[in-house]
């Protein structure tokens, strides 16, 4: 799967590795949900880290589309709320 982190580009992601992030989805719309300002900050990051880590960047100049995209680093959790679906961020 490919997926965009805004501001940043596109990582192959494989699928296996959704589990996983759901993990960290689940617990950011907690967060949310209860207001949790620092928390929210902490677990974005999180969760945008394990898709570095586990996906392989794509050229700057690749055009692929994209099946997954993913809010930027210093998204608001306002911006964030905006971007989800009943699933959160990430589909289950």
């Amino acid at each position: 799967m490919i997926v965009r982190i805004m501001g940043e580009g596109q990582v192959k992601l494989a699928d296996s590795h959704f589990a996983e992030l759901n993990e960290l989805d689940d617990l950011l719309l907690k967060e949310m949900d209860s207001g949790d300002g620092p928390g929210f900050r902490t677990t974005l990051n999180a969760l945008l880290d394990k898709v570095r880590e586990l996906g392989a960047a794509l050229p700057d100049d690749s055009l692929e589309p994209s099946e997954l995209i993913l809010p930027a680093p210093d998204a608001t959790l306002e911006e964030v709320r905006a971007m989800l679906s009943d699933d959160g961020l990430i589909p289950n």
